[in-house]
């Protein structure tokens, strides 16, 4: 199989190039300003607000399978119309196409949300990662559209800098205590969507952590086992700030990890151990 990686130099696209040249898969994978240093793999500039830069990537990498890990954030031309011509094209070519989605489709009115649950958004964001997932489910009916919640690593994450930069007093804010999400794992992730990739399942699938945290929770855990001093992080409400955001969402992947192979993993387990493999100094591993 040769898969094309759209978002390969991101975060979540930097582990899925390195899982899949790792499973011997013909790799290929985009990036919108610096190509991804991953030997094995061949890179392909791509712009998903310009149509036929889309085709002449598909047509040059004759990719079997896409996975659109690429995230335009709230720009709608990216986010949503980008993944929608990308839909249409993986379409015409007869591509699998998995399609990562995210937990800011709801708005947390239920706080529990399985994969039948219809999206709620109610951020720009979220809106426009809804529009997404209902055009590729229309586009492409055998695509497979993977919700994720906030996407943790070995400290290269933006919540992980985040929690460094508050800890040493080299940046400004705050780690909310209201607003909850089901941290997952970058490596579980990438493995998941490559399984996914590699069957013919389509539909809504959640690809979460089991365990529900609010963002000081998690960043007091990231601190632990990054040896800094929890205590310097600061701590806010979400509900308090005017503009909308959802409070507390969490995905509940219990079907989905029900028929993967791949285990996700919880936030109190994979941050349990520290970088160099052994326990935290203190041997805390929860948050507080």
């Amino acid at each position: 199989m040769k898969v094309l990686i759209i978002g390969g130099s991101g975060f979540l696209g930097t582990e899925l190039v390195r899982q899949a040249t790792t499973a011997g898969l013909k790799t290929a994978a985009t990036y919108c300003s610096r190509p991804g240093s991953a030997r094995g793999t061949s890179w392909h500039r791509l712009d998903l607000r310009v149509p036929e830069q889309i085709d002449e990537v598909l047509e040059a990498v004759a990719a079997d399978a896409v996975v659109n890990a690429t995230s335009g954030h709230d720009d709608w031309s990216v986010t949503a119309d980008g993944s929608i011509r990308l839909a249409m094209a993986a379409a015409r070519r007869g591509c699998r196409l998995v399609h990562v989605s995210t937990d800011a489709v709801f708005s947390g009115s239920l706080t529990h949300y399985d994969e039948s649950c219809l999206p709620d958004p109610v951020t720009p964001y979220g809106a426009a990662k809804a529009a997404a997932e209902s055009a590729v489910r229309l586009l492409v009916p055998g695509a497979a559209v993977a919700r994720t919640s906030l996407i943790i690593g070995d400290g290269g994450s933006a919540h992980e800098r985040m929690v460094h930069g508050l800890a040493e007093g080299t940046a400004d804010g705050v780690l909310f205590t209201d607003t909850i999400r089901c941290p997952v794992h970058v490596e579980d992730l990438a493995a998941a969507l490559l399984e996914l990739t590699e069957s013919d399942h389509a539909g809504i699938s959640h690809l979460a952590g089991p365990d529900p945290l609010s963002r000081h929770e998690l960043g007091v855990l990231i601190a632990h086992r990054d040896g800094l001093d929890a205590t310097r992080l600061p701590a806010g409400r979400r509900a308090d700030l005017l503009g909308p955001g959802a409070l507390d969402v969490r995905l509940d992947s219990t079907a989905t990890q029900a028929r993967i192979r791949v285990r996700l993993r919880g936030a109190r387990e994979f941050l349990k151990i520290g970088r160099a493999g052994a326990p935290c100094e203190d041997g805390s591993f929860t948050g507080g």
